[in-house]
C-alpha cells in the first residue's frame, strides 16, 4: 500500500500565503448582475430545476414503438439510451421532419436512425442559466440533464424552467 505525503509550500514569515505565490482571491470582485433574475439563474444550479419525470427508450426499439410511446404518454420527447447511457433524443419534430412522409417504410427501423444524436445537454452542477441558454438561445425545447459522470438525471423544458423562476419570485 502506498502512502501519501502532504507537500505544502512554505509559509511567509508574516503568516500570509505561500512565499512568492500571490493569493488568487485577493483581487476578486464579486459578479455584478443586471437584475435579480440574472442573479438567481447564476447562483442556482440546474439540479434545482425539476427535471423529472422523463421517459427513455432503448435505441434498438422501433420507430413505431417510439411514436406509440409519445402518443400514449402525451409527452413530446423521449431520451434515447443504449446501456443506460444517453445517445440521443427523439421528439415530435423528428417525427414530422424525418418519419411522417415515409412512416410505412420506416416504422420497423430502430429509433436511433431517426433521433437527434448527441443532443445538447446541461450538467446538473452548472448554473441554471445554462439551461435557459440551451432553451432560449440554442432553440432546444427539451434539454437532457446529466451529472459529471454523464449519467442521465432528467430533462428540462421551458415550462419547467419557467416554474422554477416563478417559484423564486414567490
Amino acid at each position: 500500500m502506498s502512502s501519501y505525503q502532504r507537500m505544502d509550500p512554505p509559509k511567509s514569515p508574516a503568516g500570509g500565503g505561500a512565499v512568492g505565490i500571490p493569493d488568487p482571491l485577493s483581487n476578486f470582485d464579486p459578479p455584478e448582475y443586471r437584475d435579480s433574475t440574472a442573479e438567481f439563474l447564476a447562483e442556482h444550479q440546474v439540479d434545482e430545476i425539476c427535471s423529472q419525470p422523463y421517459l427513455t427508450i432503448d435505441a434498438e426499439r422501433s420507430v413505431e414503438d417510439a411514436i406509440a410511446e409519445l402518443h400514449e404518454t402525451g409527452v413530446s420527447s423521449l431520451l434515447v439510451t443504449r446501456e443506460d447511457r444517453l445517445i440521443g433524443i427523439f421528439t415530435e419534430r423528428d417525427v414530422l421532419e424525418k418519419v411522417a412522409e415515409r412512416y410505412e417504410r420506416v416504422r420497423g427501423l430502430p429509433v436511433e436512425d431517426f433521433m437527434t444524436a448527441a443532443p445538447t445537454i446541461v450538467y446538473s452542477e452548472n448554473p441554471s442559466a445554462s439551461a435557459v441558454a440551451a432553451i432560449a438561445i440554442a432553440g432546444h425545447r427539451h434539454v437532457p440533464v446529466v451529472n459529471m459522470d454523464e449519467q442521465l438525471l432528467g430533462i428540462v423544458s421551458p415550462r419547467r424552467v419557467f416554474r422554477f423562476i416563478e417559484e423564486s419570485w414567490s
